[in-house]
């Protein structure tokens, strides 16, 4: 609790209004990689409690200032089992993706337009047993890259949070066969003693 309430990130994200200290791994990331455009569609997966959204909606312009300050009508739809608090710009389905009822919920959010870009900072609910947490990541991690291989469009991309150790490299592996290229990033917002990883996929094949 000492190290939440002295972290830097964490005190800037109270100054500056993000609802977590993981908005600025997709700042530093976006910043690298320029992922987030005017006018694209954006999903969020796991998205509570909120702020890549509230990055993601700012960037694309699915906020009425962000619109003005993009030039361009973007959209994010958020999705979570966990409730959200509403976010400007942000359509939130509350639900888990695997479900049909979601599914459904999102293709009429969608409206028919194509979604450029599906990110993911999911994570479980840590035990504590290692062995047990990696698998969990990596499960959430599948599951987050078969909804992307079903909404993005070709040429998508497609960012998602792994932990270093059993069945990474294979998860690496399966990445590559659906995205054009694949690289990992390690934002200065992630803690050193994580293992937590993000691999972007870029030009879904």
């Amino acid at each position: 609790m000492q190290e939440h309430i002295n972290d830097p990130y964490v005190q800037r994200a109270q100054r500056e209004g993000y609802r977590s200290r993981a908005a600025y791994k997709l700042l530093e990331i976006d910043a690298r990689d320029h992922l987030l455009k005017p006018g694209m569609v954006v999903i969020d997966l796991g998205a509570t409690p909120g702020g890549w959204s509230q990055v993601a909606a700012a960037k694309v312009g699915a906020t009425q200032i962000g619109a003005a300050r993009a030039g361009a009508t973007g959209k994010v739809i958020a999705l979570d089992i966990l409730p959200l608090a509403p976010i400007p710009g942000v359509d939130f389905i509350q639900g888990d993706f695997r479900e049909a009822s979601v599914l459904i919920k999102l293709q009429e959010q969608l409206q028919g337009k194509q979604v450029r870009l599906v990110i993911s900072d999911m994570a479980p609910n840590i035990t504590g047993i290692a062995i047990t947490d990696q698998a969990s990541v990596m499960y959430l991690a599948e599951l987050a890259l078969d909804l992307a291989q079903q909404q993005l469009q070709p040429g998508g991309a497609f960012l998602v949070k792994v932990f270093q150790g059993v069945g990474f490299e294979d998860y690496l592996k399966l990445m590559r066969q659906h995205f054009s290229r694949v690289v990992t990033r390690k934002p200065d917002a992630s803690r050193d003693r994580s293992s937590e990883l993000y691999l972007l996929g870029l030009e879904k094949r």
